[in-house]
């Protein structure tokens, strides 16, 4: 049986100021948003947070901003977070933007153990500039290195007690990679069920990826709201 949190600030307690986190989502879809409250609410200073992006000005990882707790962002969108570029702007916070695959690849890497790989994306931009790159095949490719993470806050929908999870739908983003990249991994989960409740075909990640399991309702907003004009 994994550790089963009762409350969200119990289970981002261990986490310490100046810590690199990995925290799920993709703009506001399977984000982790009870752990990032807890976060705020136990004020974690001068952390370094690996994210698609980093929410928006009052929801996710932007009631972090709210009180500079992020030090460092590496992210590979930020444009619906006028605090952040606030931030940037003032010299308050340090980016790392990645493009979006080398992102996805480079946490995918941490969780495999594999240090460094080559990409074409980024040859030629100024993301390349001081950089290590190597031709192949006629083509030129970037270096880029693999990420890891002192803790992994992840969203799922279930969990058995195991700590065995199945995402659903587009929750499935960067949720299972940051689950492998993180030295401890706690997922906030819709349900948690019983052992042997979960088809074994159906997990996503398994449960030797995950330390911790807290259950926990989301209000699952979204950054923009579009409706037909009557």
């Amino acid at each position: 049986m994994k550790k089963i949190y009762t409350s969200f600030d119990e289970a981002v307690a261990h986490i310490e100021d100046g810590m690199t986190l990995m925290v799920g989502g993709f703009g506001l879809v399977g984000i982790p948003e009870n752990l990032i409250k807890a976060l705020k609410e136990q004020k974690m200073t001068d952390l370094t947070v690996i994210s698609n992006n980093c929410g928006v000005d009052d929801w996710g990882l932007g009631l972090l901003l709210q009180d500079k707790q992020i030090k460092k962002m590496i992210s590979s969108y930020v444009g619906e977070n006028k605090e952040f570029e606030k931030q940037v702007l003032n010299g308050e916070l340090e980016v790392d933007l990645v493009p979006q695959g080398s992102l996805a690849e480079k946490i995918r890497a941490g969780g495999a153990g594999i240090p460094a790989f080559y990409t074409p994306a980024g040859v030629g931009t100024p993301i390349a500039e001081g950089r290590e790159t190597r031709e192949f095949n006629g083509r030129e490719y970037l270096l880029e290195e693999a990420l890891v993470a002192d803790v992994s806050l992840i969203r799922a929908w279930k969990a058995d007690k195991m700590g065995n999870l199945v995402f659903r739908k587009t929750a499935q983003n960067f949720n299972p990679m940051m689950a492998a990249a993180g030295k401890v991994t706690i997922a906030e989960v819709e349900e948690i069920v019983e052992v042997g409740e979960l088809d074994p075909n159906e997990i996503h990640t398994p449960s030797i990826y995950v330390q911790g399991i807290i259950q926990g309702d989301q209000e699952k907003r979204i950054e923009r709201l579009t409706v037909k004009e009557a």
